[in-house]
């Protein structure tokens, strides 16, 4: 999938939607941790990852975008640490005009009023005055992969983010689970519309069955029960 036909599909999609997918088609739910969240209001991102991993220097981030395609997104590697802040406005400002589609960091960023003023989607774990105190040795693979919470990702995943968070998933399974998603979200979207004509949730998915049938097998479960019935609101 190229990066204009991501863009599309994904502006009509969210990241719970994709996330449904992933459970659907097996594919582990890798979401960066739920502190990552985004500086501008509204931000959303698609885009291949360009991992970065901070020790201390701006250098690696100007490296990654020497790297980096048009509608790539900077994943930032600081650890989560609280102490320093690793992206301010010059690297967005930076990743703008290399034509990045945004920035995702596990870590803090600064200079957040400039930030908002370039509009650039940046999303971080919060805000601190002060930058790196510190310069350590440069990683291995320093450009190579980034750790965001408990995932490890590289140039072979996409980064998906909106409000309810940031998403990564591997690139070579995104038409598949782009499919998923969009049928996933139709599905919801007649739900939404049958309850809002007067057909409750309960009545759609036939709950009374499910209660009955669950009486006979106490094992059933309710993920088993929409499945026979073709509910999405699960999974």
């Amino acid at each position: 999938m190229d990066q204009q036909e991501l863009q599309k599909r994904f502006a009509v999609l969210t990241t719970a939607h994709l996330a449904d997918a992933c459970i659907r088609a097996r594919v582990p739910v890798r979401c960066a941790p739920p502190a990552v969240r985004p500086v501008v209001p509204g931000g959303r991102l698609a885009g291949r990852v360009s991992p970065a991993r901070h020790a201390g220097s701006v250098d690696i981030f100007l490296e990654a975008f020497e790297e980096a395609g048009p509608g790539d997104v900077l994943v930032v590697d600081n650890g989560g640490r609280t102490d320093e802040a690793c992206v301010g406005d010059l690297v967005v400002l930076e990743a703008e005009a290399a034509g990045l589609a945004g920035v995702v960091i596990w870590g803090l960023h600064r200079d957040t009023a400039d930030i908002l003023a370039i509009g650039l989607p940046v999303f971080s774990t919060g805000a601190t005055p002060t930058g790196p105190q510190r310069l350590d040795v440069r990683p291995e693979d320093a450009i190579g992969s980034a750790t965001v919470g408990e995932w490890t990702v590289g140039r072979a995943d996409l980064v998906l983010a909106d409000d309810d968070g940031v998403l990564f998933v591997p690139a070579d399974r995104a038409e598949e689970l782009f499919a998923l998603a969009e049928t996933i979200r139709d599905t919801e979207r007649r739900q939404a519309d049958r309850i809002r004509s007067g057909e409750s949730l309960r009545s759609q998915v036939r709950f009374d069955a499910y209660l009955a049938a669950r009486r006979q097998t106490p094992s059933l479960t309710f993920r088993e029960h929409l499945r026979a019935v073709g509910g999405a609101i699960e999974e």
